[in-house]
This record gives structure tokens, sequence and C-alpha cells, in this order.
């Protein structure tokens, strides 16, 4: 890593969040993982920084912000596939009666990603 100002470093975190966050949504996970990679190397080099200048605290702020909402694109999308497992893991085809009343159950086991049909 090339050696900067605390304020360089800062705002190549935050323009690293805002690549991370569009190269999340565009799914292009190679340049998703290199920009984790510079991000957390940034984040170890600003570890060691013990004051914050006036100046900056704004672009932290930022920084936080922008953060904040990369983690919560995370947690949706990651909701949103729990779900959409759930849904295709849950049973498709409903348990009958025989010809006594008795309930039969279903040799489907509900699993549409199972790769059998």
């Amino acid at each position: 890593m090339i050696a900067g100002t605390t304020h360089e470093y800062l705002v190549r975190l935050r323009d690293l969040i805002l690549e991370e966050r569009e190269f999340a949504k565009m799914l292009d996970m190679e340049s998703l993982a290199a920009a984790m990679q510079e991000k957390e190397e940034l984040i170890q080099v600003l570890a060691h920084m013990n004051q914050l200048a006036e100046e900056d605290k704004e672009l932290a702020a930022t920084i936080r912000h922008e953060n904040r909402r990369n983690a919560y694109l995370y947690k949706a999308t990651l909701g949103w596939i729990r779900e959409t497992m759930e849904f295709f893991g849950k049973r498709t085809v409903a348990s009958s009666y025989s010809a006594d009343a008795g309930m039969v159950n279903s040799k489907v086991n509900g699993r549409l990603l199972s790769g059998r049909v």
C-alpha cells in the first residue's frame, strides 16, 4: 500500500465502500473481493491512527453511513435469499386422503432445487 495522509486514506476508504456496493449490485464477485481486500488493508492502517483531524470528522461520518448502507444491503439480500430457499424447500404437494379417510403423505419432499425430477 502506498503511504499517504490520513485524509487520503479516508477518501480512498469512502471510494472503496461505494465501489463495493456497486460491485455487489452487479454481482461482480471478483471485483468485490478485491475491493474488500483493499478495504481491510486500509482499515488496518487506519486502526493505528490515534487522532482524527477536525476536517476529517465529517468524512469519517460519511464513511460510517455508507458502510452501514452496505451492511443493510447485504443483510436484506441475505434475508431474501433465505426466504427464497425456504420457499423452494417446502412441500409442493399436499398430503391427501386414502380410501378409508386416513391421511396419506405424499412422496414428494418439496426440494425443487434437488436436481431430481
